[in-house]
């Protein structure tokens, strides 16, 4: 039996299921906010055009406005100027083949409810790899935090006098997995970066470095606690945007 023809039948049988790792996406959903001197992102809205009635008899359907980067969400390398000069660094450039590979989890929870900007470092990226074997090339690696189990959007951002908190990546620990040549990163937070840093060298190390090397994103995941640590292949297709920076999308997992 063909690859292909073998996953098809453990899909029907449930040996292989699907997980969905988006958050819902609707007017409560929480968006990042910015100083007031840049331009903000609007929150996700929509309007009725037609239902069952006189602007369309037989069908429904909707307006929608939102920012690209709201909700569960794609990050391009065009996104931040790093990699705004790349070759194939938007939305309908990235090649489809790089929206597809292997999962791999790297479980921080318990650090994260100890402390809310916990940085995963390079050792205990290492210390993973210890136990689960080296991270692939062209994997995605995703860091669950559980952050996503905060369902009041106050919560969510945790935003305070100095700023918001959340955990993120190390600069370092990025470096190591650029080094790796994973596809990108994926977070159950507002951002791919740790909600205090606008403060670190360089500023926003995961965007600046990532994006930088032509890797991608993925923010404000959710059900990474269903993964396993190594052994899903996920799939994370945004959008095709003509020049798009990101894009909400829907991200699933075959386990």
């Amino acid at each position: 039996m063909s690859s292909l023809a073998q996953l098809i039948s453990d899909l029907a049988s449930g040996a292989v299921r699907v997980v969905d790792l988006t958050q819902p996406l609707g007017p409560d959903t929480p968006v990042i906010g910015l100083p007031e001197i840049f331009a903000p992102s609007p929150g996700f809205s929509m309007e009725e055009i037609s239902r069952y009635d006189d602007g369309g008899p037989g069908w429904y359907w909707n307006t929608i406005r939102l920012g690209e980067h709201t909700g569960t969400h794609f990050d391009a390398p065009v996104h931040w100027i790093t990699g705004k000069d790349l070759p194939d660094n938007r939305c309908d450039t990235i090649p489809a083949g790089r929206f597809v590979g292997p999962g791999c989890v790297i479980d921080v929870s318990g650090d994260a409810a100890r402390d809310e900007d916990f940085l995963l470092t390079p050792a205990r990226i290492e210390a993973w790899e210890a136990e689960h074997g080296r991270i692939a090339a062209g994997s995605w690696v995703f860091l669950r935090t559980d952050w996503s189990k905060r369902r009041d959007p106050a919560a969510f951002l945790n935003v305070r006098e100095d700023g918001p908190h959340s955990p993120g990546f190390s600069a370092d620990a990025t470096r190591l997995l650029i080094d790796r040549d994973v596809l990108g990163v994926g977070v159950e937070t507002v951002g791919t970066d740790a909600g205090q840093a606008g403060s670190f060298d360089p500023p926003f190390p995961n965007h600046t470095l990532m994006h930088g090397a032509g890797k991608l994103g993925l923010a404000s995941l959710a059900n990474l606690d269903q993964l396993p640590a190594t052994g899903s292949l996920v799939i994370a297709a945004p959008l095709k945007i003509v020049d798009g920076s990101g894009s909400p999308l829907r991200v699933l997992a075959l386990v």
